[in-house]
């Protein structure tokens, strides 16, 4: 899936779900973008260090350029009642260096803030995002990188239908690949 440099929309469709909603970022999130990715209890097993605010920035860049270039992409995650930010889940193509390689195939991922952790919430959005690229993209496969020691990450993986593919070097850690097929 590449986005075939189509006339997509530059701005990602609001989703709802029974408890959330999932909208676009704007750069007032920046404050939420920063200290999600500034807090080491959600880099653990990405990174392994808190980002800077200037790659948290980088970040909500990145997350415009995917919508404006590709036509998918992140979005923020709120509670619906609340208003209460909750993290940030979308697809991607990151062009990583990865073997085997998954171009063609978005890249699922999910971030959650400490506070929401341990509420459903990562699967609920995950499955929500995972329905509209099936039906807005025609998505047939998805693909996800998980340290392998991030068991609460594999469960959600599994919860929203991804099954082990492989095990990889990526960046010099250990990383689990896991994909979903679509159902037809």
């Amino acid at each position: 899936m590449t986005g075939k440099e189509n006339d997509r929309a530059a701005r990602p469709p609001i989703l709802k779900t029974e408890r959330l909603t999932l909208r676009g970022h704007t750069s007032a999130d920046y404050k939420h973008t920063q200290a999600l990715w500034g807090d080491l209890r959600v880099t653990r097993y990405i990174s392994g260090r808190a980002s800077t605010p200037a790659e948290s920035w980088a970040r909500l860049l990145n997350y415009a350029g995917h919508w404006a270039l590709l036509g998918f992409g992140y979005w923020l995650v709120e509670e619906s009642e609340s208003g209460r930010f909750v993290g940030e889940v979308g697809l991607a193509d990151f062009k990583r260096d990865i073997k085997p390689s998954f171009a063609g195939a978005p890249e699922a991922g999910w971030v959650l803030a400490p506070s929401a952790h341990g509420k459903g919430y990562a699967t609920e959005a995950v499955r929500a995002v995972l329905t509209w690229g099936e039906e807005a993209l025609g998505m047939q496969r998805a693909v996800c990188i998980l340290d392998p020691q991030n068991h609460a990450s594999a469960k959600v993986a599994e919860k929203c239908g991804f099954t082990y593919f492989t095990e990889t070097d990526f960046m010099g850690s250990q990383a689990v690949l896991m994909e979903r097929l679509t159902k037809t």
